[in-house]
């Protein structure tokens, strides 16, 4: 039973990673629950602090997945309207089905608020650009943090290998 539970820990583990990248895929909370799965194998021991700890982390990510594209906006200039725009565009790109609608939309949402916001193009375009470097900013803090929490379990599994076979 161990040995089962532990394989779906891992599947979990996988699509967390994959969703650190895919805008279908909550990546940093599969990942978390992957955690959580494999704590209830009773085989390999993990501990309360480990759990809690990971899931602060993996709520301060997701929340911040939301913000720093919005943050970098405002960085290269952008007003609220722009902010809000890119806020917008991120949550309107998870369910636009376009191949990579996720990384196009915030950028133009941020550039649609800035025209809005009555600021010339090439302004709107720099807004836009921070929402972009933003969001790939927030992609790449989730795909460290999901394949740290992946070679963690790795670890403990490999750690344990002997007491699951």
């Amino acid at each position: 039973m161990d040995l089962i539970i532990v394989f779906v820990a891992g599947l979990f583990m996988i699509l967390g990673v994959l969703g650190s990248f895919l805008p279908v895929l909550p990546g940093i909370p599969l990942s978390w629950l992957g955690l959580l799965i494999f704590h209830f194998s009773g085989a390999i021991p993990m501990n309360y602090t480990f759990l809690g700890i990971t899931l602060l982390v993996t709520i301060i990510i997701f929340a911040l997945q939301y913000a720093i594209p919005a943050l970098g906006t405002k960085y290269l200039g952008g007003s609220r309207y722009g902010m809000i725009g890119a806020t917008i565009g991120l949550v309107a790109g998870i369910f636009i089905p376009i191949p990579f609608a996720i990384l196009i939309a915030p950028f133009v949402g941020a550039y649609i608020g800035e025209i809005l916001n009555k600021a010339d193009s090439r302004k709107a375009l720099r807004a836009a650009s921070g929402s972009f470097i933003g969001l790939l900013a927030s992609t790449f803090m989730e795909l460290v943090v999901t394949s740290i929490f992946f070679f963690l379990f790795l670890y403990k599994v490999w750690e344990y290998w002997i007491v699951l076979s």
